[in-house]
């Protein structure tokens, strides 16, 4: 996004904005009506172009003028039009004049820059003072999320040694469906069945993956199907889940310390307050650490059907990785842990960005107990992966291994009629 103003120019533009309507007032009438806002201060903008404030712009660059003003004034400068392109899922801002973006999965520079690291950092503080944060030299990383949901880290300098930087995960206002995800090439229609099924039935389900593999985007996809006369708590680090179509859910989010340093509320605080809350199922967005225990023991105390997402390069990898979080915060052994986990539970999918930046279910398994091993992973379905076109587009297809343990009774519980399971098996075939 190339610019028609510099700072010299936009500095004046501003302060005659300023004589027209007081910074002050600005704000109140954005808390008003931001939208509404945002319209007449590009009007007052295009009025003060208009009688000559800038004569080194032409008329017809007057709209972009008042554009870039505006942004600067009331957004987030040269990335709100990365902001607003929906199709853009990540912002990276590595300093001030170098500005990457992910689209389709794919990395790619963006001509968009900002003036100098001063105002990168206004940016920053843009973000975070309304959240009640701060980032200084003593506390030169922080995490926070825009209005949107959108989710973002920045550092600073001294430990960012080219000059801050801001990444931002953007997420969709409106979250896909199973079929919406089929439709896309997320998985196949029949495994979509399937895992409907899977929440149907109450299984607890663990979705894993790596950072950026769309563990969020299934989750959600996977919550769209519990049934609307189900309680719901949800449990995030940052509200990332999407509950907009269910009529009864209780969001949770965790609490960072303040800048004296106190009010800290953890996720395993959240956790431990859901269990007094009644809920039929429990979604941790991201188990990570010590809160895992309570995760594990909600869902093998009658809070079954929960679902949660864990990073793990693999299924196989999860219960380690949980064995190590439940011992942050217990002094139980290895084999009492892992009781627990294969316990709870029932269904680990596997989600992976592959090399074209596609984001698939490359995996689905059960997590079986087993008296000698302490427990096995069973596959259910595998992705295999036959090579990349030339194109560059990975060509490959999911495929059954074996039919999971719990569509045996899929037909007991009314979640399926007999004629539904056989065609589902035709499906398959």
């Amino acid at each position: 996004m190339s610019t028609v103003c510099d700072k010299t120019m936009r500095d004046k533009l501003r302060e005659r904005l300023y004589e027209r309507i007081s910074p002050e007032q600005i704000t109140r009438e954005v808390a008003h009506d931001a939208a509404l806002a945002r319209k007449q201060i590009f009007a007052y903008l295009q009025q003060i172009l208009a009688a000559g404030a800038v004569p080194q712009l032409a008329p017809h660059q007057h709209s972009a003028a008042a554009q870039e003003v505006v942004c600067e004034i009331l957004g987030f400068g040269p990335i709100d039009e990365l902001l607003a392109d929906e199709h853009i899922t990540e912002i990276m801002v590595n300093g001030a004049d170098c500005i990457f973006f992910e689209r389709g999965g794919r990395l790619y520079p963006s001509s968009a820059t900002f003036e100098d690291d001063e105002a990168l950092r206004g940016i920053i503080d843009r973000i975070i003072s309304p959240l009640g944060r701060r980032i200084d030299e003593q506390t030169p990383i922080v995490n926070a999320r825009l209005a949107e949901g959108h989710r973002v880290h920045a550092v600073i300098p001294p430990l960012a040694l080219d000059g801050p930087t801001l990444t931002i995960r953007k997420f969709r206002s409106r979250i896909y469906s199973l079929s919406e995800l089929s439709t896309l090439g997320a998985l196949p229609v029949w495994l979509a069945q399937l895992l409907h099924w899977a929440v149907r039935s109450r299984l607890n389900i663990a979705v894993t993956g790596g950072t950026g593999s769309g563990k969020t985007t299934l989750l959600n996809a996977l919550s769209l199907e519990i049934p609307h006369g189900e309680r719901i708590i949800t449990i995030e680090d940052s509200a990332e889940l999407k509950f907009h179509a269910h009529p009864h859910v209780v969001r949770l989010e965790s609490r960072a310390a303040n800048i004296e340093g106190s009010g800290e509320i953890s996720i395993r605080d959240l956790a431990i307050a859901s269990l007094r809350m009644r809920p039929d199922r429990i979604v941790v967005g991201e188990v990570r650490g010590a809160e895992a225990l309570e995760m594990l023991q909600a869902m093998n105390t009658g809070h079954d059907g929960s679902l949660t997402t864990a990073h793990a390069n693999s299924p196989h990898e999860l219960v380690a990785r949980l064995v190590t979080m439940v011992g942050y915060g217990s002094d139980m052994g290895t084999d009492q842990i892992t009781s627990q986990i294969t316990a709870a539970i029932d269904l680990v999918v596997h989600q992976a960005r592959l090399s074209d930046g596609s984001r698939k279910i490359t995996s689905v398994c059960e997590l079986i107990a087993d008296t000698d091993t302490g427990y096995k992973v069973v596959e259910v379905a595998h992705f295999n992966q036959e090579g990349v076109g030339d194109d560059g587009v990975v060509v490959g297809e999911m495929s059954l291994n074996k039919e999971p343990d719990f569509l045996a009774s899929v037909v007991a519980r009314g979640v399926a009629t007999e004629e539904e399971v056989d065609a589902w098996k035709c499906l398959t075939r």
